[in-house]
């Protein structure tokens, strides 16, 4: 994964409201619109769209027509990518960490 697509996903994953979303999606598996999302949460329809959207557009869930409604779902593709990522990531700062207080030792 990319650093530019990593950062999306974070920052789309940086709002509460975003995260209850994607477990409400998961907990509904692949049959959920925005109306079903909007009745487990306190909160006006269009705000939820607009969450809907940011986690739509760092492709963390997926748009699908049934109909006249849009049904969405997590991309469970994605997310495992971006776990991976994150993961190494993460280690390859402890590295960085680790050999920074190596040196810092080193010249106390």
């Amino acid at each position: 994964m990319q650093q530019d697509d990593l950062a999306a996903m974070m920052r789309a994953l940086g709002h509460p409201v975003r995260l209850e979303i994607l477990r409400i999606l998961a907990r509904k598996a692949q049959n959920c619109c925005c109306n079903d999302i909007t009745d487990c949460l306190p909160l006006a329809q269009s705000t939820v769209s607009q969450h809907l959207k940011v986690l739509l557009e760092a492709g963390i869930i997926e748009r699908r027509a049934k109909g006249t409604r849009n049904n969405y779902c997590v991309r469970t593709d994605r997310l495992a990518a971006f776990s991976v990522a994150t993961r190494d990531y993460v280690g390859d700062l402890g590295t960085v960490a680790d050999t920074c207080a190596t040196v810092l030792d080193a010249a106390s």
